[in-house]
């Protein structure tokens, strides 16, 4: 099998997690971690432990968003945050062009273009929490207080606290 960690998307966001901590280090897990549920299964953690991280297109440009795997979006939060009407999930082709991953490894770090980002706290719940690496079968571990400093977000009440686990 090739080796994920040779890929230029993963080197990309080892190049971050270098620039910010040495330790910190993209992981090769055995199994997929395309969707939170998928990846709390193969770190034997809960999925709120999983970053989802979320393009949406807005009305001048892009925002990332980083939730907890066990929680959804609110796109009327952002809405209103953003004072826009118009706010969508970004589609697979400007997920890549923006990002320069593919969904189900997109990374909160690593970027081919400069995005804004906004993390909610409900993820500070967990000592660590897993993020993607840049590919659907690599992770990072990473604390919330550092995973808020290497992305350099803003933390907003991004979800949707009437649905149950999503």
């Amino acid at each position: 099998m090739e080796n994920i960690l040779n890929k230029e998307p993963v080197i990309r966001v080892q190049k971050k997690l270098d620039e910010y901590n040495k330790g910190l280090k993209a992981i090769v897990l055995n199994s997929s971690a395309r969707t939170a549920q998928e990846a709390a299964e193969s770190l034997n953690t809960e999925v709120g432990s999983i970053v989802k991280s979320l393009l949406f297109t807005t009305e001048d440009g892009f925002v990332l968003c980083l939730v907890s795997g066990d929680k959804r979006c609110s796109l009327n939060k952002l809405k209103k945050i953003r004072n826009q009407k118009d706010i969508s999930m970004a589609n697979a082709d400007q997920v890549k062009e923006v990002t320069g991953f593919t969904i189900g490894g997109v990374s909160p770090i690593g970027h081919l273009h400069e995005i804004e980002i906004y993390i909610d706290n409900e993820l500070s719940r967990f000592k660590s929490i897993y993020a993607a690496a840049g590919h659907p079968n690599c992770i990072f571990k990473i604390s919330f207080k550092n995973l808020k400093k290497i992305t350099n977000c803003v933390i907003r009440d991004i979800i949707e606290w009437n649905n149950q686990n999503y």
